[in-house]
């Protein structure tokens, strides 16, 4: 009979969904005890650490929701890598305001610069700010939404795209698009055009983009959309991969045992 209270607290803890108030009452409960905290003090704690690993569990599911190819953060980023990039910028961006003002971000330049792993560090802090964030690559979208057309289901597909806080499009400009492939991504840029933030990756100059859409009307249109409210993120430089490739080169040839004589 004596546990009794203590089962029941348990399957009403359970029941409210406060699993660190049921993993952590007790020893707060000594602890809090132990330094004379008073009742209300104890519970403050209490719901202090519930609302900590709530937000915690809720930052880990926007971010397995977002499909990120990888977890990275600005942190990690080497900018000294790249002396052209404009810190302050990504760092004022990563600060996510631009998503609750509906802007858009376009990362530009030629590959191996680090795009991918910027626009990764800001979705990634977008999430940690509680908003909700899509990754995928332009082709992978364009490739769902033909399919979901042919399977009669484009419409919610594109209200689920338009309800998305920050979509992020990486890898335009590497395939080009069929006519009815660069309609649809056009149709999901119109949808969000001062409803949601996009942020785009690519390796190409806007005056190139027609070559990806295949039509100056479509581009033009869609420009337009893109960039009435955006921040350019200019990352022209050596290929980051280039740079290490040559590194690790280098230092295997340092590393490599002398020749010796040549035979007799």
């Amino acid at each position: 009979m004596t546990d009794t209270p203590q089962v029941l607290l348990a399957h009403h803890l359970k029941a409210l969904k406060l699993p660190s108030f049921l993993r952590d009452y007790d020893k707060l409960a000594r602890q809090c005890a132990a330094e004379a905290v008073d009742h209300a003090g104890y519970l403050l704690r209490l719901a202090e650490l519930e609302l900590i690993e709530r937000e915690r569990r809720m930052v880990e599911r926007r971010i397995r929701e977002a499909r990120f190819p990888a977890v990275k953060s600005l942190d990690s980023f080497d900018f000294l890598a790249l002396p052209s990039l404009n810190k302050a910028l990504v760092l004022e961006l990563a600060r996510s305001e631009y998503v609750l003002r509906r802007e858009n971000v376009i990362a530009v330049g030629n590959s191996g610069t680090g795009k991918t792993h910027v626009v990764l560090g800001l979705g990634l802090a977008a999430c940690q700010k509680g908003l909700s964030v899509a990754f995928t690559t332009a082709a992978a979208l364009v490739h769902e939404l033909t399919e979901a057309r042919d399977e009669k289901r484009l419409l919610r597909l594109q209200r689920q795209l338009a309800a998305i806080r920050l979509l992020v499009i990486d890898e335009l400009g590497y395939v080009p698009f069929s006519q009815t492939g660069a309609e649809l991504l056009f149709e999901v840029f119109s949808q969000r055009y001062e409803r949601g933030s996009t942020i785009v990756t690519s390796n190409l100059p806007f005056d190139e983009w027609t070559h990806v859409f295949g039509s100056e009307r479509l581009t033009g249109a869609l420009l337009d959309r893109l960039t009435h409210h955006v921040h350019i993120v200019e990352m022209n430089g050596e290929s980051y991969r280039l740079k290490q490739s040559k590194r690790r080169q280098r230092a295997d040839r340092a590393a490599a045992p002398p020749e010796g004589p040549p035979a007799d």
